[in-house]
């Protein structure tokens, strides 16, 4: 069951005019524009914020000798090596 509810509210003239030409452009009629924007604006309030995460820091003098960035099958090599040896 479709339910719709009538009512009168009150826009400002420049938001109003963005609106109806949201509308004209998309070709959707000024009634699913405005739907379509509460909607979204109340999805993005109910959503859970999240928490901050703290990240470690590593402080060091760089790259270890033998390590090239540039070379992903070496370092999965160098990685796999030292995953072995633990």
């Amino acid at each position: 069951m479709f339910l719709c509810m009538r009512t009168t509210i009150h826009i400002d003239d420049h938001l109003f005019a963005e609106l109806k030409s949201i509308a004209a452009n998309t070709g959707r009629t000024l009634t699913a524009v405005i739907d379509g924007a509460l909607r979204e604006s109340l999805s993005r309030r109910r959503a859970p914020e999240r928490p901050a995460v703290d990240l470690p820091l590593f402080h060091g003098t760089g790259l270890m000798p033998g390590v090239d960035l540039s070379d992903s099958a070496s370092l999965l090599d160098l990685m796999e090596d030292d995953h072995d040896s633990a």
